[in-house]
């Protein structure tokens, strides 16, 4: 399993690369990020792990530039900085998960297991609604392709990130089930370590902007003090 490691610290990558070759990977290591944007632009990776702080091209614009570039590695950002709003700067970016220094080995180790075992592509359809086809599912007038990676409301395309839509996919395979913000958490970043769930309130509005427009019933619904859920309106 090959992993790029994109860090400019030396004692990172040290700990980083010895602790991962350990466990079985192979790792390879860019020292800054135009080299790292090079190194998965020219080869194959199953996982990129990408620090913010980097010199010249920092870990957001590196991450921005692979999805641009319709890059659909997982990536696991490294920060420093914890804050709510560098998370979500970070995942906004493209970045499917995000861990914060100073980390454990185990939680490196099990963050990168999680993201290895996403696969989207696998996914089948199961809930009732998906009326289409198996690979299309449907609630109302909301449509997501897993196919194409592609979502559309009364036949208009809604441009979605990466993480928005794991989301809405996470939605609309439990409709009309109310999905407290620790149950979307574990099922969309894949993780149930100390990620702050205000996370998931900052996506779930920036969904819900695209989703409920002001013309269309809204689909995507707030439980108060419960969650949210995913229904036609009455």
């Amino acid at each position: 399993m090959k992993l790029l490691l994109i860090e400019d610290e030396p004692s990172v990558v040290s700990f980083i690369r010895r602790y991962l070759t350990e466990a079985g990977y192979d790792v390879s290591v860019a020292l800054d990020g135009q080299s790292g944007l090079q190194m998965a632009t020219e080869n194959s990776f199953q996982l990129i792990i990408l620090d913010v702080m980097l010199p010249g091209m920092n870990g957001i614009a590196v991450c921005k530039a692979l999805r641009k570039q319709h890059d659909a590695t997982p990536i696991l950002m490294l920060t420093a900085l914890g804050s709510t709003e560098n998370v979500v700067a970070g995942l906004d970016s493209g970045a499917d998960d995000y861990l914060v220094k100073p980390f454990k080995q185990a939680e490196l180790l099990a963050r990168i297991r999680s993201l290895l075992r996403r696969n989207p592509d696998n996914a089948t359809s199961t809930t009732t609604n998906n009326n289409h086809n198996n690979n299309v599912l449907k609630v109302a007038d909301l449509e997501l392709d897993l196919n194409t990676k592609s979502a559309s409301r009364y036949g208009e395309n809604i441009v979605l990130t990466a993480t928005e839509y794991r989301l809405l996919e996470y939605m609309m395979r439990n409709p009309r089930r109310v999905l407290s913000r620790m149950e979307i958490l574990e099922n969309v970043w894949g993780v149930d370590f100390n990620m702050n769930t205000k996370v998931v309130d900052v996506y779930v509005n920036y969904l819900r902007k695209k989703v409920n427009r002001k013309e269309q019933p809204a689909l995507i619904q707030t439980v108060v003090g419960m969650g949210y859920m995913l229904k036609e309106e009455e």
